[in-house]
C-alpha cells in the first residue's frame, strides 16, 4: 500500500455500501481546511469508481491515488482552493 501522504484524517467506511461511502466521505471533506488530505478505506469495491467519479465532478476536490487491497480499498482526497 502506498503512503506518500501526509494524512490530516481517517475515514473508516469498511462494511458500508453505496451511497454512504461517498455521503461520509464529502461530510468528512466539508470538515477539512484547504490543503488537509483524506484517508477513506472502504470495503466496498465499487468505491473505487463511485469516489473517482465524485471527485472528478466536485470542485473543491482532487482524488490524488487509489489503492486495491485484499478486500480493502484505500483512497486518497485532498481538499483544494474552490
Amino acid at each position: 500500500m502506498s503512503s506518500e501522504y501526509q494524512t490530516t484524517e481517517t475515514l473508516d467506511v469498511k462494511g458500508q455500501s453505496c451511497p454512504m461511502p461517498i455521503v461520509k466521505t464529502k461530510q468528512a471533506i466539508d470538515e477539512l481546511e484547504a490543503g488537509d488530505v483524506l484517508e477513506v478505506v472502504a470495503t466496498d469495491s465499487g468505491s473505487m469508481s463511485d469516489i473517482q467519479g465524485w471527485a472528478d465532478g466536485t470542485d473543491g476536490v482532487e482524488l490524488l491515488e487509489q489503492v486495491e487491497g485484499d478486500d480493502v480499498y484505500t483512497h486518497y482526497v485532498k481538499k483544494t482552493e474552490r
